[in-house]
């Protein structure tokens, strides 16, 4: 086991997280806060979920205000470590938006990317970085908070 989980969450996962309080990727963020794992975060990934946020389709289905979704984004900002400076990647994941998903964990040195995104999920690996759906990495988060408790002395 690693000393340190760490992981980019990209637009995919802090959507459903935002928008599904129940589900996996809501779970994962509350892992995150509890520090369990440590999270990356770039303003281009913030950036676009927000984006994703403001879809009539999205604000039609659901009920959620402008200043829900930007006291969502200032949480998060506050809960994860940002990433800045990315460097400028191309041509490494078919949908090249998804490129500065990739260049967030390597200048996060991060390594795992949860996504729900299948051009992300096509590459499975990017040197060392693991790129897995939020359900394969709560597997992960979980057997490690296990091992790290099972680890901990109590006084």
């Amino acid at each position: 086991m690693p000393d340190v989980l760490t992981a980019v969450i990209d637009s995919t996962v802090l959507v459903s997280a935002f928008l599904t309080e129940g589900g996996v990727s809501a779970e994962l963020l509350r892992y995150a806060r509890e520090g369990v794992f440590v999270v990356f975060l770039s303003e281009e990934i913030l950036t676009e979920t927000e984006h994703t946020l403001s879809y009539p389709r999205i604000r039609a289905r659901y009920t959620y205000t402008d200043e829900d979704v930007a006291d969502f984004l200032d949480r998060l900002r506050v809960a994860a470590q940002l990433i800045t400076d990315l460097p400028q990647f191309t041509g490494i994941v078919r949908d090249p938006n998804d490129d500065m998903v990739i260049a967030t964990a390597h200048r996060a040195h991060a390594a795992y990317i949860v996504t729900r995104d299948d051009d992300l999920l096509s590459l499975q690996q990017y040197e060392d970085i693991s790129i897995l759906t939020p359900e394969a990495f709560i597997a992960i988060v979980r057997e490690y908070r296990h091992h790290t408790d099972e680890n901990s002395t109590t006084p």
